[in-house]
């Protein structure tokens, strides 16, 4: 995401990058965490940047785009959402029981799924392994998201990979179904999931400025 933060703080924006619990060092510090200790680092994030800015508008990737849903549920007043391929429909009964399956039998990582980046050489910054229990409360939070997309009122631009091999396309397909605001759908046709660090990264950042900009003009006139 520090690309698309550096384009956002570039065109004079107000930019916070939080870094989440148990990103960022080892996967042992994933291991513990869950979709609440995310969500309330995200929350706490907003509260902080809100309080000295006129607007925000909160931009997330995958499970970021998941928690900038759930903050678009929970904080009507937010101007708007910039989500590239958001996690918002969770996996079917039959894999959720198979990772629970898998880890009733004592495995507790699984091989990671970071650097889904169609670009040669493009390297995205995560974990060889991925923590099942994390995962899981992030599929659970994923049900609670999508079954309130109807709380959602704000503009949203969103990005879509069909080729996404972590976030299925349906995702998107149901975030434009399920939310009460605008939603502007760019279709990434060149990039797989980690599209910020692919061949699309830099009209998503050209439009993302662009979109931002857009929303916040008629609040600061």
């Amino acid at each position: 995401m520090r690309g698309l933060a550096l384009a956002l703080a570039g065109a004079g924006l107000t930019v916070e990058l939080p870094l989440l619990p148990g990103h960022g060092t080892d996967v042992a510090d994933m291991v513990p965490t869950r979709w609440e200790d995310w969500s309330a680092a995200a929350d706490a994030a907003y509260v902080e940047l809100a309080a000295r800015c006129e607007s925000v508008v909160v931009v997330g990737l995958s499970m970021g785009g998941t928690l900038g849903i759930w903050l678009g549920e929970r904080h009507p007043e937010i101007a708007a959402l910039v989500l590239v391929n958001p996690l918002v429909v969770p996996p079917d009964a039959d894999t959720l029981a198979f990772i629970d399956s898998v880890i009733d039998g004592g495995d507790e990582l699984a091989p990671g799924v970071g650097s889904d980046i169609a670009l040669e050489g493009a390297v995205e910054s995560a974990y060889a392994e991925l923590p099942l229990r994390a995962a899981r409360s992030l599929f659970a939070a994923a049900a609670d998201v999508e079954a309130a997309l109807g709380s959602v009122t704000c503009p949203i631009l969103l990005f879509s990979s069909p080729q996404d091999h972590v976030v299925p396309p349906v995702s998107g397909d149901r975030l434009v179904e399920g939310v009460k605001g605008p939603v502007e759908r760019i279709v990434l046709e060149r990039s797989f999931h980690v599209a910020t660090l692919d061949y699309d990264k830099d009209e998503i950042e050209a439009r993302t400025v662009q979109f931002v900009t857009d929303v916040l003009a008629p609040i600061g006139a």
